[in-house]
Parts: structure tokens; sequence; C-alpha cells
């Protein structure tokens, strides 16, 4: 009886302190989770606030997951709650923890080192917060690791964590090598190091892991090439990517034998060689992507295209950026029922579009632009009914734009600019009421812009500049209410700008430059509140800038240039400067310039130089005239065509009467000028022999340096040191409408004041100074000056017939000089 008593008592004291340890340990996580919700400065909701009291118990809390028997944490689960705050180092005593969750949320400062000494727990993950702290701090053994914003080197130690399964360190900060002990990891299936700033040649045991099921290495500066069979050494790999480092070599057709593989990103390296038409046998890839390498065809047809039927799950295609150098064969139509993405641009691509593409119905993007594509638009594209995104620009597609795509009720961007497209716009292009972007310039369009247009009131981009619309512009367009950007440069549209265009209040971008828009200003314009870009040059617009425009705060270009405004005058505060600030202003405008012209002559005087201008390639002799980068440079034909893009439209950057300025930039990176003279006209050719002759003979640091030239029988071209800050005549105009003043009202211009005022009242014109010196000289300068004001009032006449030609102004100036010379020697 007293044995039973004994052993009863026994038992309740041993139950006494079970249940008294559980509550102590209870109680210690109860304290850690109360610790971190102090810790949190900003909840958006009441969750936790409500949630997490100390009069419940916590396994009853919100994120929280207890075990069964021993009611102690051993999960903790707030992700995507948005929190806001820190992580205290009493979260370090849930001893059972076994899964930590606190991504997606705002959590900010360094990482408590008591989380490290967390022994149960086998998942962490911390990603998509503002945490910091370093990778080597890491003393843990657990199966899955999620972190970001680390910085420092992985360390070797990583090896020894034999448990792991899981790896998840991308978008951090970490640098120099991977070490080869993490191909000790031997329970490792996925291993994701991408966006990092990780060095070096990839470790040739992380290929032989053959427990990996996904590797991620994107975005790196890591090198190496491929095994030669990955298919043994990866078994089992589904993920491989390797996009944006700098691995090299060739793809080895055995890696078509990687049966799993479901995606393959192997694009911004220096890969070369060819595409394996053997590519067909990952008959379980979704996602294949070789873009931006060098990757070729073995064959002009693409054979590796048709081998890609075979890939029933392919949903997206990336070949963009490969020298492939062929046609698209018409079994291109013969992929995949799921694909949804198809993009095949900057490959020189020739030929015709095959209506094959057509039976991939499912397509939501297909990307052709910057290709050798010739034809037209085919019309089976209407079959595309899920087509969202449309690119063929920079081609040279012929034809008129087909109605059939106005059946492509989903498509949301259209891009076919740079093409050589022609016929009117259809008016059936309305029934894209999904349209946000719409880009056709630099093609070959007329007639006028369609009424049905204007009723595409979700459309945020459109540009239809550098074709031949005519006709006005219509009232509707102040339907389009959340239009951004609008460029219709470069036309023949007439009439008034409607006054509804200031109904499109979130515009930041219009150009209606190169047109014959006529009229005044709207007021309206002034209700353009977000416009950031104006360009209305080049236009034959007449009135005065209205005052509204003054509410334009966000507006940092402006181009009102080359029309017929009348400018405003500016009022002036201390009026007895009035006088000699005009004087300034003349000064500028016209002395300066002509000063600058003065300059020229005497030199074309006294400095002679030979270039050769031939009938083939030649650099210029004088080397003073060349830019440092650009000595005794050559250039064919072939370079300079590359470099402007066959002299597309959009590289254009200035026009003359001879010909048309083009930007460039070589394969170098040098950025150059080049000017090409109008074959067809004898007076360019002329021009060009002029230009040479007079360029041999000029070396001025306010001239363009000359780098070369390129001339043969069809083709004249003066290569020129390309200036980042625009042309004379741009800052000579922007000069003309700084010079103004209270006095330049009505009819009277600076030029008519001037007039006036000469040959009289010259004093009243030029500053003081110019007149200043020996009293026996200011006979002399006054007619050298009423004669550079002479030739300068015929340089400035209105009409091109009646203004003073260059050969001429040259003869005159050197006959001023002379003159001046002549008349102070006299006198001296």
């Amino acid at each position: 009886m007293i044995t039973v008593s004994l052993t009863h008592c026994l038992l309740l004291c041993l139950v006494v302190a079970a249940a008294a340890a559980a509550s102590s340990n209870i109680t210690t996580d109860q304290q850690a989770l109360l610790a971190l919700k102090d810790h949190i400065i900003y909840y958006p909701t009441s969750l936790l606030a409500h949630n997490w009291t100390s009069n419940t118990s916590v396994c009853t809390w919100i994120g929280i997951t207890c075990d069964a028997n021993s009611h102690r944490v051993t999960t903790l689960d707030i992700s995507q709650f948005n929190l806001q705050g820190t992580i205290p180092p009493q979260l370090g005593n849930l001893s059972s923890l076994t899964t930590l969750n606190l991504s997606h949320n705002k959590l900010s400062g360094s990482v408590p080192s008591s989380i490290y000494t967390m022994h149960t727990l086998k998942f962490l993950d911390f990603t998509d917060n503002q945490l910091s702290g370093s990778v080597s701090s890491f003393v843990f053994n657990m199966s899955s690791i999620l972190f970001n914003n680390l910085s420092g080197a992985i360390p070797k130690e990583i090896g020894n964590l034999t448990r792991l399964k899981r790896i998840y360190l991308g978008d951090n900060k970490l640098h120099g090598e991977i070490p080869h002990e993490i191909a000790n990891l031997r329970n490792l299936e996925d291993l994701e190091l991408g966006m990092n700033n990780l060095v070096g040649v990839l470790p040739a045991p992380i290929f032989n892991m053959s427990t990996l099921k996904v590797l991620s290495l994107i975005s790196n500066s890591l090198s190496g090439s491929l095994p030669s069979r990955i298919d043994l050494s990866l078994p089992t790999v589904e993920v491989l990517n390797l996009a944006l480092n700098r691995f090299f070599g060739t793809i080895r057709s055995s890696i078509t034998n990687a049966s799993k593989l479901t995606v393959l990103e192997l694009g911004g390296n220096t890969f070369s060689g060819f595409i394996p038409n053997t590519i067909g046998n990952l008959r379980n890839i979704e996602w294949l992507s070789v873009a931006y390498d060098y990757l070729k065809s073995s064959t002009s047809k693409l054979s590796f295209l048709s081998s890609l039927a075979n890939c029933k799950k392919l949903r997206s295609l990336n070949l963009n950026g490969n020298p492939l150098d062929g046609i698209l064969p018409s079994s291109i139509g013969n992929l995949s029922m799921s694909l949804k993405t198809l993009l095949i641009a900057n490959c020189s691509i020739i030929g015709n579009i095959p209506q094959a593409i057509s039976n991939l119905s499912n397509l939501l993007t297909l990307v052709l632009e910057r290709n050798k594509l010739t034809g037209p638009i085919p019309i089976t594209f209407g079959r595309l009914q899920k087509l969202q995104g449309l690119y063929l620009a920079s081609n040279k597609l012929v034809g008129s734009f087909p109605d059939e795509l106005c059946h492509l009720g989903r498509l949301a961007e259209l891009v076919i600019l740079d093409n050589r497209l022609s016929g009117s716009i259809p008016s059936c292009l309305s029934n894209l009421t999904s349209l946000r972007s719409l880009y056709l310039e630099s093609n070959r369009f007329t007639s006028v812009i369609p009424s049905t247009f204007w009723s595409l009131k979700d459309i945020l981009f459109f540009d239809i500049s550098s074709n031949f619309l005519v006709g006005p512009l219509s009232l509707d367009i102040g339907n389009l209410k959340v239009l951004l950007e609008i460029s219709l440069s470069k036309n023949n549209l007439s009439g008034d700008i409607p006054a509804t265009i200031g109904g499109l209040k979130g515009l930041q971008f219009m150009d209606l430059a190169y047109n014959r828009l006529e009229g005044p200003i709207p007021e309206s314009f002034g209700d353009l509140t977000s416009l950031e870009v104006l360009n209305l040059s080049n236009n034959k617009i007449s009135g005065s800038i209205p005052t509204s425009m003054e509410k334009l705060f966000y507006l940092r270009d402006l181009n009102l240039s080359f029309n017929k405004l009348e400018v405003q005058p500016c009022k002036v505060s201390k009026p007895r400067t009035e006088h000699k600030s005009r004087k300034k202003i003349l000064l500028i405008v016209i002395v300066l310039p002509l000063s600058i012209a003065l300059t020229i002559a005497i030199t074309l005087a006294l400095k002679s130089k030979l270039i050769e201008c031939g009938k083939r390639s030649t650099v210029l002799s004088n080397d003073s005239i060349l830019s440092s980068q650009a000595t005794l440079r050559r250039f064919s034909y072939l370079e300079l065509l590359q470099a402007t893009n066959n002299f597309a439209e959009n590289n254009i950057i200035g026009r003359g009467g001879f010909g048309s300025v083009y930007g460039a930039r070589l394969e170098d990176g040098m950025k150059i000028a080049i000017k090409v003279f109008h074959r067809q006209c004898a007076s360019a050719l002329k021009s060009f022999e002029a230009e040479c002759e007079v360029l041999k003979n000029i070396r001025h640091r306010n001239l363009i340096k000359v780098i070369s030239s390129c001339s043969n029988d069809d083709f004249k071209a003066l290569v020129l040191e390309y200036m980042s800050n625009g042309s004379l005549g741009d800052w000579l105009h922007v000069l003309e409408y700084m010079s103004t003043d209270e006095i330049f009202v009505g009819e009277l211009s600076l030029k008519r004041w001037v007039n006036d005022l000469l040959p009289t009242s010259l004093v009243e014109v030029v500053d003081k100074t110019l007149l200043s010196g020996e009293e026996k000289h200011s006979a002399a300068k006054e007619q050298c000056l009423l004669s550079i004001f002479s030739l300068a009032l015929e340089c400035t006449m209105e009409s091109p017939e009646k203004r003073i030609n260059a050969k001429d102004i040259v003869t005159r100036l050197l006959k001023i000089r002379d003159t001046l010379s002549k008349r102070i020697g006299n006198l001296s």
C-alpha cells in the first residue's frame, strides 16, 4: 500500500514538472512573439494587433502553427502582411521553430545573430524586404535558404550544410566566385544565385550534381562553357538559366537529351556555332531562349525550327539578336499550338513572312522587327485572334495596311514603323478598341487620317510621323482623353490646330513639326498641364504665343521655331538700360555671326591644305581637321550603311536643299554625322565638290571637323564630327526669340529698326566701343560697320530668292576686309 502511494506520488510529481516545463516553454514562445509584435511599427491591417494578445494561446494566433504534442511553436509565417519594422533578437528563442517565413514585407535593419543558432530551423524565407547582413554569418543547418539584400562572398563552409535542398540567394549583392564546395551538397535540388555580382568560371562539379532540378545563375559575370554531356551530368535538371553572363563555346547537341528540361535560358552570352537541329528532342521544353548570342542555323531555311515542331509544350521561343541569315520556312506554322510568344528580331531574316505563321492561333506576341523581310504583311494575320502585340518595324515590307489586321480585337500594340508601306490608313482601325500603342512612322502612307481613328478613346501612344498624310487635324482629337504621346511630324497636314486639343489633360509629348499647319496656337494649350515636350516648328503658325502656356509647369522642351509667330515683348524693369541692351543684342545677333563669317573669309585667304575627294573612300589629308578618334580613318559604303541602319529615316538629324544628315554610331562606339548628297540633283553633286574645296582650306575651332569622305559614281557623302548641341541655325533661332524689346510692336521688327536707322544713325545701333579708338580711323571703321550691316540685312531677307548666296557673302566680306585694311594703311 505504501509502495503504491509512493508510485502515485512520483508520477504526480513528474506530471506537475512536465506541465511546468511546458508552460515555461510556451511562455518563452509567447514572449518572443510579443517582442516581434512590439518591433512592428506599422500594420496595414489590425490582425496582429487584435489577434496576438497575451490572454489567448499562441497556438491560436494568426500565422502560428504548434506541435500537437508539445504545443511549441514550429511555424511562423506572416508573409505578405506588408509589415514595417525590425526583427528582435528574442525571435531566436523559438527553439522548436522549423519554418520561418517573413517574406514580402517591408522589414528593415539587420538580421539578429540569434536567428543563425536556431538548429531546428529547416526553412527560412526573408525575401522581398529591406533586411541586410552578410552571407558569411550563416552558421546553421537547414533545408532551404531564402534571403535578400545580402552582401559579401559565399563562404566555402556552405558545403558542410549537407541537408540543404534549396538555396534561394538571388537578387542580392553577393560577389566573388561560386565555391566548389557547393557541389558537396548531395541533396541540393534548387540552386538560385541569379542577379548578383558573381564572377569567375562556373565550377565544373556543379554540372555533376545529379540531384539538381533547378540551376539559375542569370545576370552575373560568370564564364565558362557547357559540358560535353550535360544530359548525363544533370539528368534530373528541369530549369537551366545561364542568361546574361559571359559563357562561351558551342551549344552541344547532347543538351537536347536532357529530356526533363522545361526551361532553357542561354541568352545574353557569347555562345556561337549552330543551333542544334536535334533541339526538338526537348519534348518537355516550355521556355526556350538563346537571344543575343552569336548562333547560326546550319541551313538557310532555319532547319532547327522544323525540329521544334516536336515540342508540343513550347510556350515561348526567343531567338532575338542572332545572325541566323536565312528565310522563315513555312514549317514555322507547325510549332506548338501552345506557343504564346515568338521573338525573331534582328536576326538578318530575308524573304517574305510566311502565311503559315497564322496557324499559331494562341500567339499573344509576335516580334519580327529589324530584319530584312520583304513583301506584304500577310492578310492571314487576321486569324491571330488572341494577338496582343505585333512588331514588324524596320524591315522592307511593302503594300498596303491590310484591313484584316482590324480583326485583331485584342491587339494592344501595333508597331510597323520604318517600312515601305503605302496607301491610306484604313478606317476600320477604329475596330481595334484594345489598342494602346500605334507606331506607323517612316512609311509612305498617304491621304487623310480617317475620321474613325479619333474614336480610339483608350489609345495612349501614337506616332504616324514621316509619312505623306494630308488634310487638317480633326476636332475629334479631343476624344483621346487618356493620350500620353502624339507625333504627326513630317507630313503635309494643313489647317488650324483645333482648340479641342486642350482636352488632352494627360498629354506629355506632342510633335507636329514639319507640316503646313497655320493659324494661331490655341489658348487651350494652357490646359495641357502635363505637357513636357512640345514641337510645333517648321509650320506656318502665326499670331502670338498664348499667355495661357505660362501654366505649363512641366514643360522642359519647347520648339516653336520657323513659324510666323509674333513674340510678345519682355518687360524691362530698368528703362535707362534699354538702349544699351538693344545694342548688345544687335552685337550678338548681327555683328557676331558676321564676325565669325569674316574670320572664315580670312582663314580662306590664308590657309590651304589639300583634301582628296576621289571616286572611292578616301581620308582627308589635313590631320588637324581630323578628330583624335578618327585620324586616318577610312570608311566603306557598307560601313556607313550599317551605321545608319540602311540610312533609316529616323536617323536623320538634319535636311538641306542638297542632301540629308544622318546621325550614326560606328561599331567601336564612336558617334558621327554623315552628310549624304542627293545623287539625282546635279546641283547637289556640285555642292559636294564645292564643300570639299572649301573644307580643304578651312581649319577653325568653331567649324565641324571633317573625318573622311566616301565617293563613287552613285554615292557621295562627307563623314563629319557629331555635334551633340544642335546646329548653328537652331541657336541663332533661339537668339532671334531672345531679341525682344518693348519697342518691337506692330510692324516694327529688329531688322526694320536697323534698316530705318542706317546709315545716318549708326551710333544708335552699335555698341560705342566698336567706334572707339584713334580719331583718324573713325571714318574707316564707320564705313566698315555700315558695309557689314548692309550685308547682314541682305542675309536676312525673308525670300530665299532675294537672299544673298554664301559665295557672294564671302566675296563681299573679303572686299570689306581689304577696304578697311587699305584705308587704315593709308592713314598710318
